[in-house]
């Protein structure tokens, strides 16, 4: 199964490690629509959905839509304002994060190729914009918002690579954090190779949850997806999924054009699959130091708080 799954690039005995998220958070609403593009091509489609009655309108930038892969950033700044939330820290729309913690946290290489991605993302979510249109006892609200409101990276070095971040995160986003409005996901989603087993996980994950099982025609699970390919397509990528079994957490078949997702096992309280890990460079510790302390002692702080944190 391995083979069908990227490589877990980074394993805890090859780092020294400080759990510092709970787990990794999606949020709910991206969760339930077709926001994301699945294309690894630029694309440039307007995406318009009915839901209830209303009606989502997704527009890119010159760039192209945000995509599945872009929204990594999004999850992994997710999980890390909803654990200092649940720790009762004060959080802002404004994030500051290293480039390499996040690429070793998602599951990407540390080369200038993955930092030239993270920059190409954060211009596609700082450009895609999301248009509402919701009725409301007889009343219309048009509403238009992107997924970021902006982005800045430094750099430093002769080669330009960037070391620190920040990101603006938009209203829309950023009231999912203070709702509560998140689910927790399997490390091992940033694992999974295709677009489109993300976008099945992610449907799983929210219309499944803690239930035993559930199921949907395929015709709307195909518009759920988002994707624009036949549907005789989607129905022999499902049963090549049924077949290797690789999606984190749940089991999919499919039988007459009718889908069932059905987890592989019982949720656990607390699922170490799930912790997000933070690797701590010997930069970063001894950037951490407080005044007077070495760098060793530095190290047994920090490692301290992991130990509380479990």
């Amino acid at each position: 199964m391995d083979d069908l799954l990227l490589p877990d690039r980074y394993k805890q005995n090859d780092f020294f490690i400080c759990d510092v998220f709970d787990s990794f958070k999606d949020d709910m609403a991206s969760m339930e629509h077709p926001v994301f593009s699945l294309s690894k091509k630029p694309d440039h489609r307007v995406l318009v959905y009915e839901s209830n009655g209303n009606s989502i309108k997704i527009k890119p930038s010159y760039t192209g839509l945000a995509t599945i892969l872009d929204k990594d950033v999004l999850l992994y700044l997710a999980s890390s304002l909803m654990n200092a939330k649940n720790n009762r820290e004060k959080i802002s729309k404004t994030v500051r994060f290293t480039s390499y913690d996040y690429l070793i946290a998602t599951n990407k290489g540390t080369g200038g190729f993955q930092y030239k991605q993270l920059q190409e993302g954060l211009e596609r979510l700082k450009g895609t914009v999301i248009q509402t249109n919701i009725k409301t006892n007889g009343v219309e609200v048009i509403e238009e918002f992107g997924l970021i409101d902006r982005w800045k990276i430094v750099k430093e070095g002769t080669k330009g690579k960037a070391v620190s971040i920040e990101v603006a995160l938009s209203d829309w986003f950023f009231n999912s954090i203070l709702g509560d409005s998140v689910l927790s996901i399997d490390k091992d989603y940033f694992r999974l190779r295709k677009p489109t087993e993300r976008r099945l996980y992610e449907l799983a994950r929210k219309h499944c949850g803690n239930q035993v099982t559930w199921k949907i025609k395929l015709e709307n699970l195909k518009a759920k997806i988002g994707i624009t390919s036949p549907t005789k397509t989607l129905r022999f990528n499902i049963n090549k999924i049924a077949e290797t079994n690789h999606l984190p957490e749940y089991n999919i078949s499919i039988e007459n054009d009718m889908v069932m997702f059905t987890r592989k096992e019982p949720p656990k309280e607390n699922n170490a699959s799930g912790q997000l890990p933070k690797h701590v460079t010997k930069k970063e510790i001894e950037k951490q130091a407080k005044p007077g302390e070495s760098y060793d002692q530095a190290a047994n702080r920090i490692k301290g708080l992991k130990d509380a944190l479990k």
